[in-house]
């Protein structure tokens, strides 16, 4: 079974984030959510990106390197949109990852010191017509890192939510996180 460590996105750490950490375990891997805002949590992704540029992003990464501390590096590194920036950080420069899912989110690889790592495997997920996803070049990201490398998987989904995984959100859309869930699930149970 594989070793998850799992970044929240900028509302913090949900319990619909929490939730799809439980399924995950309950499927028989490990998951470790580190708290990247010192127990702050907020009701719109306004407020949480607004908490997110006054503590830094250069702040925000360095929490999540921390969580990284004391785990194995045999990893699989997920986030959901903002934690993605941790996520794929560690699993482009910490030794011994085995992959990662990038949810609503993707950064180019140069950002992180290059090209995607062999033998890492990613799966990136979000909507078609996500406003941040899209328009904000993390789909071009998304197909720029699918294109570079034969590890990468971008799954798209249709609608136009952000957050759409989050359980504890209105931009949740069940039929979609199901899909994703069973997708990450099928990720997970092939990791080596």
């Amino acid at each position: 079974m594989a070793e998850m460590l799992l970044f929240h996105h900028a509302h913090g750490l949900t319990p619909g984030v929490r939730d799809i950490a439980a399924t995950i375990e309950r499927a028989g891997h490990t998951v470790h959510v580190p708290d990247l805002y010192e127990g702050r949590v907020f009701d719109t992704l306004e407020e949480g990106g607004a908490y997110a540029q006054e503590v830094g992003f250069g702040t925000i990464l360095e929490r999540g390197r921390r969580a990284a501390d004391g785990l194995t590096g045999a990893l699989v590194y997920a986030g959901f949109s903002l934690g993605v920036m941790p996520a794929q950080l560690l699993a482009q420069t910490r030794p011994g990852a085995k992959g990662a899912l990038l949810f609503h989110a993707c950064v180019p690889p140069s950002e992180f010191g290059g090209a995607w790592p062999s033998g890492v495997p990613v799966q990136i997920h979000g909507m078609d017509a996500d406003e941040f996803f899209v328009a904000e070049g993390d789909l071009d990201a998304a197909r720029a890192l699918v294109a570079s490398t034969t590890d990468a998987e971008l799954f798209r989904y249709p609608g136009d939510q952000h957050l759409f995984a989050d359980s504890s959100l209105a931009s949740y859309d069940p039929e979609a996180a199901a899909l994703l869930t069973d997708r990450v699930l099928r990720f997970l149970d092939g990791v080596k």
